[in-house]
């Protein structure tokens, strides 16, 4: 059985998370991605933690199933062999600071000289336009700029992080996104396209609840912690063992006074309907909580489920790989490595009728597919097997 994308070829400069993790997507539904790293080092996230015996599982999580090539950028033989490669592959990714493969005359125009077919997505940080093109800056920095922090925690405290790295996965989503969408408009029209990609962007598009409140209210919204900013009930209730998310409306409101022995706040029209709820918010939240703090989390989430009121636990990370569902639904699975061994991964997680799903495969070791890409082009004896040369990825943009 076929995959969707077999037959795709990806040449990717990228490195660290979210363009790494955009070709990752693609290379499981079966496009075959040519990753080009620097000689010696390679990607950098080959040397971060966590590591597994010689390598990096941070670098596992974002690179399985490719091809690694090393080539300096600065060498005019190895510039010459990306001009040969780019002829022969669809989709060209780079997430460095704009204007650096221009400097090393691999640019959009001098690419789409050579394959007027060709899909170029520039991945940065801030886009290819504007006064703070060149401005560097990574997750975390995206997360504060764009609002993302200082809405996420709880009102008394100061801003949070989220718990991953929103901003480089939800930027690898859309880079994902503009290859697949750049591919269909080839299919349909016959031209290549430059995309232009600007995690800052990304994060800015995220705010697209909160800034319809800013909108609509001119309000500046602000930490609410677990809870909703329109919605009420809407937030983690700690039980005796842990803690439960519920998320209700006007519908589950009457069942859950009744689960929960609220009969008061059951027969109170006001509270019957949300705007009425988040005007009084403080009093139904406590309300709540005095009533949930005797149950199990458990307990709780079985009885609510019974009558359709959604909710869950708030899982540990152990505790949600583990979890049944999880489970059954294969999202976790394993790949052998040359030097690990079997080791475990997540699965893309979508499944499709008629092609095979995606699968996980080892990521590369550095330089591992030299000889089979570039054996055509230059001498095996020539290619880069290590030492310390400095390439573009010096200066790319995380």
């Amino acid at each position: 059985m076929t995959k969707p994308l077999d037959g795709i070829r990806i040449l990717d400069f990228s490195r660290v998370l979210a363009a790494p993790m955009a070709t990752q997507i693609l290379s499981d539904m079966g496009a075959e991605v040519i990753k080009v790293e620097r000689p010696g080092k390679g990607d950098e996230t080959r040397s971060f933690e966590p590591r597994v015996g010689d390598q990096s599982a941070y670098f596992f999580a974002f690179n399985r199933g490719k091809k690694s090539v090393t080539l300096d950028l600065k060498s005019d033989d190895d510039r010459r062999i990306v001009e040969r490669l780019v002829t022969e592959v669809d989709v060209v990714v780079e997430n460095f600071v704009p204007g650096t493969m221009d400097r090393y005359e691999l640019g959009w125009e001098r690419l789409h000289e050579l394959n007027e077919r060709l899909i170029y997505v520039a991945a940065s940080g801030f886009g290819q336009t504007g006064p703070e093109r060149n401005r560097k800056g990574y997750d975390t920095v995206f997360q504060a700029l764009s609002g993302v922090m200082h809405l996420t925690g709880e009102p008394e405290s100061g801003p949070s992080k989220a718990g991953i790295p929103v901003a480089d996965m939800t930027s690898g989503l859309w880079v994902a996104i503009a290859i697949l969408t750049g591919l269909v408009g080839r299919g349909t029209h016959g031209i290549g396209t430059f995309i232009d990609i600007a995690m800052m962007d990304v994060q800015t598009s995220l705010l697209a609840l909160a800034a319809a409140r800013t909108f609509a209210l001119d309000e500046d919204p602000a930490r609410t912690g677990t809870a909703h900013l329109g919605r009420v009930p809407s937030a983690a209730f700690e039980c005796r063992d842990g803690w439960v998310q519920i998320s209700g409306s006007d519908q589950h409101w009457p069942l859950l006074c009744n689960v929960l022995g609220l009969d008061e706040l059951a027969r109170d029209a006001e509270l019957a309907e949300n705007a009425g709820r988040v005007n009084r918010r403080e009093e139904v939240t406590q309300a709540l909580s005095e009533a949930i703090s005797s149950w199990t989390r458990g307990e709780l989430v079985a009885a609510l489920g019974e009558i359709g009121i959604p909710a869950g636990e708030v899982r540990s990370v152990k505790e949600a790989l583990n979890a049944r569902q999880t489970q059954e639904r294969g999202m976790v699975g394993t790949f052998e490595h040359p030097t690990v061994g079997r080791f475990s991964a997540l699965r893309t997680p979508v499944k499709f009728h008629g092609y095979e799903d995606p699968t996980i495969s080892a990521p590369p070791l550095l330089g591992a597919d030299n000889e089979e890409v570039l054996g055509a082009f230059k001498p095996v004896g020539a290619m880069h097997a290590g030492g310390a040369a400095e390439t573009a990825g010096a200066e790319g943009q995380a």
